[in-house]
């Protein structure tokens, strides 16, 4: 199917073609007619399958026929790194358009000033995350009257724990009258609940799930051995551009710095960067002058590294969701990816069980290699594997049995 079949307007399509759009994926063949339609909609697809590009062309073909003062569509998105996507691919539409449109962008963690001097002359659409919206509204910045038309992207992640109470005060700012579109890659039971009370009489697209061309691999290898085996993966693999994952801010600094100083160019990604440090990181990885991005899970959702070969595990991540987003940053639009989890037997968390916890939620098991060289002192033992996720420091529950104070269960 051409985009011409879409129902978009020539300006958007040939924008679109500019851009490098052939042709639309599912999620933007199915989705893009409802949009223009006016429907409400829950879009569940994958990974990596153009939901951006689903409704943000029908958001600017809306906009073109919907003048008026204030942002007459608002896209909330969970994180400022998905923010600033969404905004860019907006602007990189509305560009090519000949009636101007103006894309709002507003975030977290920087000063509020420079968003309310943005926002004085007003604007058509307006991309935010939930809390940093609130603070434009308290300061008289922006006013959500005139918004026609909502958009909840990766909503599964705005229900999060400490977004429920701003979105529930957004909703009440919002013109009852209203279409909303729901954009999510996985519908834990709680979306449900959330599409029940916003969507009015809703299309639902559900997209079967094809799975990404990405190899996996589980090497064993002691902790402590983790960067040497990565910088070994990287000399000799042929990887251009690699995202690898650690659990903390120290571990993503850490690394980074350790690969800096064997020549490999290098660098940290956070939430406690600023948001200018974030950006100029972001881009370097982006334009091919970095070859790794050391990252936190700031990273494992809705961020797009064009042409990435591999996703590293250095440390494995919390859940097995976490782990799906994670891979999902390679192996993207048609290009095989590659995904590699260092799996420590000696590690705080017992990893091996971790590691299989993960396997049997995506259905795959992943066999564990050894690499000459780095061989570890320590595998887990079939108990110690299957033994679930818990750590080696005793629970509170452990305690009071050792201390004959809590009775066994029976």
């Amino acid at each position: 199917m051409p985009f011409s079949a879409l129902g978009l307007p020539p300006p958007l399509l040939n924008a679109a073609q500019a851009a490098g759009f052939v042709e639309p994926t599912p999620i933007q063949a199915a989705a893009v007619p409802v949009v223009l339609a006016g429907r409400d909609l829950l879009a569940l697809a994958e990974t990596g399958s153009g939901k951006t590009a689903a409704f943000c062309l029908p958001l600017l073909a809306q906009a073109l026929k919907q003048p008026g003062a204030g942002p007459r569509a608002l896209v909330l998105a969970p994180t400022r790194e998905l923010a600033v996507q969404i905004a860019e691919t907006l602007r990189g539409f509305a560009a090519a358009l000949p009636q101007r449109l103006k894309v709002g962008l507003a975030f977290g963690g920087v000063s509020i000033n420079p968003q309310l001097m943005a926002l004085r002359g007003g604007c058509d659409l307006m991309v935010a995350t939930p809390g940093r919206l609130l603070d434009l509204i308290d300061h008289n910045g922006l006013s959500l009257a005139h918004v026609r038309t909502l958009v909840l992207d990766e909503a599964d992640r705005l229900l999060a724990a400490g977004f429920e109470a701003e979105w529930r005060r957004i909703e009440g700012l919002l013109p009852v009258q209203r279409q909303t579109l729901l954009f999510s890659a996985t519908f834990p039971p709680a979306l449900q609940s959330l599409a029940d009370g916003w969507l009015q009489n809703p299309e639902r697209i559900e997209l079967a799930s094809q799975p990404p061309d990405i190899v996996q691999r589980a090497i064993q290898v002691d902790a402590a051995q983790r960067t040497p085996l990565l910088r070994h993966l990287l000399a000799t693999e042929g990887w251009q551009r690699v995202l690898v994952f650690v659990a903390t801010r120290y571990a993503a600094e850490h690394v980074s710095d350790k690969l800096w100083a064997h020549g490999i160019q290098a660098a940290a990604l956070h939430g406690e960067l600023s948001q200018g440090a974030r950006t100029e990181v972001l881009a370097a990885i982006k334009g091919g002058k970095l070859k790794v991005l050391v990252a936190t899970d700031v990273a494992a959702r809705g961020l797009h590294i064009p042409a990435l070969d591999a996703v590293v595990n250095h440390e494995l991540p919390r859940s097995a969701a976490d782990y799906t987003h994670r891979i999902g940053r390679t192996g993207r639009m048609g290009r095989r990816g590659f995904a590699v989890s260092f799996v420590c037997a000696d590690s705080p968390t017992n990893a091996e069980s971790h590691f299989r916890l993960i396997e049997k939620r995506q259905g795959q098991r992943v066999p564990r290699e050894q690499l000459p060289g780095f061989e570890p002192k320590a595998v887990a033992s079939e108990a110690q594997a299957t033994g679930g996720i818990k750590g080696q420091r005793p629970s509170k529950k452990d305690k009071l049995r050792a201390a004959g104070l809590r009775k066994p269960a029976p």
